[in-house]
């Protein structure tokens, strides 16, 4: 019997959310009157004491250059890089600051977050979450000082537009356009006290959904959806992105984005990221190949280039070399040996007769003697 009755209520629910689909998708959404609204926020950044008060929708439009403004006041300020921030989330923003009745700025404790950011505060911290939000431009975590946190946290959960996490010791609340979910679960008694009727897609800390889970599922489709499109204007995502971002189906896979279209206007901002910014560098031509006429010229007339470069170009400076040697003078130094002024010289060997001079019996300096010519022996 309980499960036949656990069939009939699953098509029940089947048959609640395919109404809500062609309710969606043919009669006008409950959000359609948003389209025509003008939306203005004013935030206070608790990092980088920057203030901005933008005015995010006009006639129901998101206005694009609010948008970049957005983007780069809620950029990873510790490396000081944007992201696209999803138009979605300043509709929550919008509503939830709407339904606390503050009068201060939104403020904000943590917006876009780097890759690298969030790796170094996951190191540091257990409750930051490997694949978060914050690194799509799909979360904050914000407080408004004239509203209680715990007040806050009911507001974001009542809507059921997404994530909302609750953080008391440090007094703000995170906010993201995820799958609807809350930490830490509210027991089943405080969700009973949020929700009379039953109707909510949140979980109590017992895991058991309440009554109304199932027709939850229909109007929160609906009226999601209609908000998922009044924030692209026009161009939201389809039904099963939709279906996952609500029920946080894990095997969905991401829509692919088209890259943006050549003819499409690109906005610049002036305070934006330089390095956002990149700008094409065309390579350089190659210079152009000699032609083979001169090619041949220049191989064939290599006097007429030197001569022309010697016209050009300064003559070399004259370097004075050494003093030339003279040369051996053989005759005058044999005269010279035999001279009997140079008997008086000490040169290092005893006279002897002339045959007597060898090389065997040479006692002077380790030199060969001098020959001795003809002309030599008749002056003797």
């Amino acid at each position: 019997m309980s499960e036949r009755g656990n069939a009939l209520r699953s098509i029940i629910g089947l048959s609640a959310a395919a109404s809500a689909l062609l309710t969606f998708a043919s009669a006008p959404m409950q959000g359609a009157a948003a389209f025509g609204e003008t939306r203005t926020l004013s935030f206070f950044h608790t990092h980088t004491k920057e203030s901005l008060t933008v005015t995010f929708r006009r006639n129901g439009r998101i206005d694009e250059g609010a948008l970049s403004q957005l983007n780069w006041f809620l950029r990873d300020w510790r490396v000081e890089k944007p992201a696209q921030m999803d138009a979605r989330l300043f509709d929550i923003l919008w509503e939830v600051y709407r339904e606390s009745g503050s009068s201060q700025p939104i403020n904000i404790i943590s917006a876009y977050r780097s890759p690298e950011t969030n790796g170094a505060l996951r190191r540091r911290s257990s409750g930051v979450a490997e694949h978060s939000q914050h690194m799509l431009g799909k979360a904050m975590d914000i407080r408004l000082p004239d509203v209680e946190t715990g007040r806050l946290r009911a507001i974001a959960m009542k809507m059921q537009y997404g994530g909302v996490g609750y953080y008391a010791s440090s007094a703000f609340v995170h906010v993201d356009t995820g799958s609807v979910r809350a930490w830490p679960r509210m027991t089943q008694q405080q969700l009973v006290q949020l929700f009379p009727d039953g109707k909510t897609l949140h979980l109590p800390s017992n895991g058991k959904p309440l009554p109304g889970y199932e027709m939850a599922k229909a109007e929160v489709l609906a009226r999601n959806g209609a908000l998922a499109t009044q924030a692209s204007a026009g161009s939201g995502p389809s039904i099963g992105s939709v279906l996952a971002n609500l029920f946080g189906r894990k095997d969905a896979q991401p829509v692919p984005q088209q890259p943006p279209s050549q003819e499409s206007p690109v906005t610049l901002v002036a305070s934006a990221d330089p390095e956002s910014i990149a700008t094409p560098i065309a390579p350089a031509p190659l210079p152009p190949q000699r032609p083979k006429e001169i090619r041949l010229a220049s191989a064939t007339l290599p006097d007429q280039i030197s001569d022309a470069i010697s016209a050009i170009l300064p003559p070399p400076a004259r370097v004075p070399g050494p003093e030339p040697i003279l040369g051996y003078d053989e005759k005058a130094a044999v005269k010279a040996l035999f001279d009997p002024r140079t008997a008086f010289l000490d040169l290092g060997f005893t006279a002897r007769s002339r045959h007597e001079l060898t090389v065997t019996q040479f006692t002077g300096p380790a030199v060969k003697p001098l020959p001795i010519v003809g002309q030599t022996e008749a002056e003797l």
